[in-house]
């Protein structure tokens, strides 16, 4: 295994994590305070997404053309410039939709070969124990971003300059550890093309589709959503660490019994505690001692999800099937990620508990699928036992 470029990638991702965790939460809540209503808030929160499914169409060619230093080099750049503006941005709804769409092309190109990249260094006993280490590395700087922006408050520039910061290191970082040559499988074709990834394994899509629904829905619209019922804007800040802790907390030990239980129940389980969960989240509301353990095991289960089908994908697939895979992840990604504020913010204005609603509807449509995936599962093993 190239540790010197898992090192490399791992911090990529974990630079990544953190500038979604603190700029998704923090545009939402200047955007409040400025007066713009739940459905702007969810449009433009929306806006990266739409960065992240473009990218999905780009990464193929981008890897036939230029080396793998290149490519993170200039997607790491353009986050860079897009975070370092962000201020002057919100002069206009334009000016902020703009910077949005840049931060989330660059964002979508390194997330898609980063997944990519290291599946391929996986070796399979432990393709479970990494990719959930990869998982947490982003998670758990998401989740720095709220709890600083509880701390410095959504008006002060001190979170911008230090996401900043960190891309700037994630460049140097880049320069010393990715390796300048090309990743291209020419001996190959992809046995399937963006689309048709959800015919080969659509649970894995549904899983997908879900965990970006979730995350972009907790950080835009879950500040959101706990201030119009009574909670003040530090707490429903906290909230969203809180979520982000748990999927941060939990993804090592999930992914080691993933390398040890069968896999597809295991992703059904986690799709099955998040639909509870949110089917009870409007009660939860009234009973805060209960409340808090419950969005620590929303996390983790929500976060499972989405480990779990990178490593399922990473187990089922490989070469050029392996990147379309994956690539087809960063379109999905950008599909949960653009549809679940815009839904939510929607719900949220036509009820007041739409935005749980919403999640348990997503984790219900993904159980059916993963059930379906386990029953498949189950028969083909009987025919070749």
């Amino acid at each position: 295994m190239n540790m010197r470029l898992l090192v490399g990638l791992l911090f990529a991702v974990s630079v990544v994590g953190f500038s979604l965790g603190a700029t998704l939460p923090l545009v939402s809540l200047r955007l409040q305070a400025a007066g713009a209503s739940t459905l702007e808030i969810g449009i433009v929160s929306a806006i990266p997404a739409a960065g992240m499914m473009l990218s999905a169409f780009l990464v193929d060619a981008c890897c036939r053309r230029l080396t793998r230093r290149v490519i993170y080099l200039l997607s790491f750049s353009l986050c860079t410039a897009s975070i370092a503006l962000l201020d002057w941005g919100f002069a206009t709804l334009w000016q902020l939709a703009v910077l949005r769409l840049a931060l989330g092309l660059g964002m979508g190109v390194a997330i898609i070969l980063g997944e990519s990249w290291v599946n391929e260094l996986c070796p399979e006993h432990n393709r479970g124990k990494i990719m959930a280490l990869y998982a947490t590395c982003f998670t758990g700087f998401q989740v720095l971003g709220p709890a600083l922006l509880s701390v410095l408050g959504a008006q002060s520039p001190w979170l911008i300059w230090l996401v900043t910061a960190c891309y700037g290191l994630a460049l140097l970082c880049i320069v010393l550890t990715v390796p300048n040559d090309r990743v291209v499988h020419h001996d190959e074709e992809a046995g399937f093309g963006l689309a048709g990834f959800f015919r080969v394994a659509p649970a894995l899509c549904m899983g997908v589709l879900f965990f970006s629904f979730f995350d972009a829905v907790v950080l835009s619209l879950m500040p959101i959503y706990a201030t119009s019922h009574g909670f003040a804007v530090g707490v429903a800040a906290l909230m969203v660490t809180v979520v982000f802790a748990g999927d941060m907390l939990f993804q090592l030990p999930l992914g080691w019994l993933a390398d040890r239980v069968e896999r597809a129940g295991l992703h059904l389980a986690c799709g099955a505690v998040a639909m509870a969960i949110g089917i009870g989240l409007p009660w939860l509301l009234q009973v805060e001692w209960l409340l808090w353990p419950m969005l620590v095991l929303l996390g983790a289960v929500a976060g499972g999800i989405y480990t779990l089908a990178l490593v399922l994908i990473g187990q089922q697939f490989s070469g050029r099937d392996l990147v379309m895979a994956n690539a087809s992840v960063g379109l999905l990604w950008g599909v949960g990620s653009l549809v679940g504020p815009l839904v939510s913010g929607a719900a949220m204005s036509a009820a007041p508990h739409g935005l749980p609603m919403m999640l348990a509807l997503m984790a219900g449509l993904f159980v059916v699928f993963a059930w379906r995936a386990c029953r498949q599962g189950a028969r083909r093993a009987e025919l070749t036992g």
